[in-house]
Parts: C-alpha cells; sequence; structure tokens
C-alpha cells in the first residue's frame, strides 16, 4: 500500500526537480522548444532536464544557456523503434553528444531479446555507453511490449550489463508505458545487480498521485536518499503543469506550448 503522497510545495518541488521535460513530437518546431526550455524554470524550481529531438539539442542547450544553465539536455538515438542495430545506434549517441546532449536515452533492441537473442541488446548499449563517453546513457526497455515480468527482468540485467547509466520504462510511443509492476522489477534488478544504476519512469504518469506511487516504490526499495536526480527521473509532458497546479501556481504559468 502506498504510503507516500505529495501534499505540500516542498514536495511538489522536489518531484518537479525530477522531470526530464519531454517534447518527442514529429510536428516539434523551434519555437515549440524554445517555449519548452522557458518552461523548464517555474516558480517551484526547474525541471532536471530537457528531453527533445536530436536536431533540436542545439536550439535547447542555446536556451538554457540564458535561461538556467543547470538544466541538462537529454535526446534520443533507436528512437522509437528499438532496430537492433548497434553501430548505426552508436553513430546516433556519438551524434548527439558532438552536438552538445548531456544525456541520451537509447531504446533496447526488445524486439531481438522477445525472440531469444540476448546478445543483440547488451551489445548495442556496451556499444552506445563507448560512444556516450563521460554522458549520461539511459536505456529505454519499453517494458509494455516486453510484457512478461521475466523479459522486464532480463531486458533490465542485459542492459545493466551493457553498462547503462539508468534504466528507463519506456519511449511513451506505445500503449502501454510506465507501470508499477514494471518498475518494481526494474528497481528490484538495479538493487540486486550492486551497481550505480538510475531509474527513470516514462509515459503516462501526469500527477501529483501517480508520481507519488513511484516516489514511494522508490524509496521503499532503494533507499530515501536514493531518490535524487542523479538516480531517478521522470519523463514527463504534462507532470510539470500538474505540480505547478497541485502548489496552486499553475494559471499563472501554464505552457504556451502542447506536448
Amino acid at each position: 500500500m502506498r504510503s507516500f503522497i505529495m501534499r505540500n510545495p516542498s514536495e511538489f518541488a522536489f518531484a518537479l526537480g525530477l522531470i526530464d521535460l519531454t517534447s518527442l513530437n514529429d510536428a516539434d518546431t523551434v519555437a515549440d522548444i524554445r517555449q519548452l526550455a522557458r518552461d523548464a524554470v517555474t516558480p517551484l524550481g526547474t525541471v532536471a532536464a530537457l528531453c527533445v529531438f536530436p536536431r533540436f539539442v542545439a536550439t535547447a542547450k542555446a536556451e538554457l544557456a540564458v535561461l538556467s544553465p543547470g538544466v541538462r539536455v537529454a535526446t534520443v538515438a533507436n528512437f522509437p523503434h528499438g532496430e537492433d542495430d548497434a553501430d548505426g545506434a552508436a553513430r546516433e549517441v556519438a551524434a548527439a553528444v558532438a552536438a552538445g546532449a548531456d544525456e541520451v536515452d537509447v531504446v533496447l533492441p526488445w524486439r531481438a531479446l522477445q525472440s531469444g537473442n540476448e546478445t543483440a541488446g547488451r551489445d548495442l548499449v556496451a556499444a552506445c555507453r563507448a560512444a556516450v563517453g563521460d554522458r549520461i546513457l539511459k536505456v529505454i526497455i519499453e517494458s509494455g511490449c516486453l510484457g512478461t515480468p521475466a523479459l522486464i527482468r532480463r531486458a533490465s540485467e542485459l542492459a545493466i550489463e551493457g553498462g547503462a547509466h539508468f534504466l528507463k520504462t519506456s519511449t511513451g510511443k506505445v500503449a502501454v508505458n510506465a507501470t508499477l509492476e514494471a518498475a518494481e522489477i526494474m528497481l528490484r534488478a538495479i538493487r540486486e545487480s550492486g551497481r550505480t544504476v538510475g531509474f527513470k519512469a516514462a509515459g503516462g504518469i501526469r500527477t501529483a498521485t501517480e508520481a507519488s506511487a513511484y516516489l514511494d516504490l522508490a524509496r521503499r526499495l532503494m533507499g530515501a536518499d536514493w531518490v535524487q536526480p542523479a538516480n531517478f527521473r521522470f519523463g514527463a509532458s504534462s507532470l510539470r503543469q500538474e505540480l505547478l497546479f497541485e502548489a496552486g501556481l499553475g494559471a499563472q504559468h501554464a505552457s504556451a506550448t502542447s506536448y
């Protein structure tokens, strides 16, 4: 049973600081990304990162350099398809880093794992880890498509073995995205690996109540001190606004952009 629910501004501010504010829409424009960067800065504080398509990394970096240099810029690779092409994914990661990305979220070849090929996922993550250098590599396992607890667990293990800095639930582009059940499997895999690996819940987390459930789970399994931006993120677009509303700040700080 969940024991933690956000109730006060400091708790809303803490959750806000865990958000990777995300816009990964095919129709995104430079103006949309500039607005996203402005949305990163709120009366409650700033989000952890902006997550945008590679073509917008430079725009996001330039805007944030003025607005809030501490907000990181994340992008995606092998996205959203999750193909079995380690060299191609690594080239995308290297290009993203060259463009200035601080973090790259790469999709594990989950279909290959479903077909029984475990090597593909581990090799792709290892290649991308080498390409990312001193930046952060988050590995999206697409838990909602893997479906079974055994496959979610194995995908998590392979990503960790390949050198992932974070495990991420979902692209947000499929029917089933983040779930508490998948999150628990992934967090247990992290804990039992003994490695320093973070966790990102992405896709469908829109309210303070939903976010509270993930925070409570992570604190229960990993310890309260573990839940910090270096270890835990929400991949979200609308959660920012809901937290502002809950804190009584939403109406005057609504985004001009819908994402």
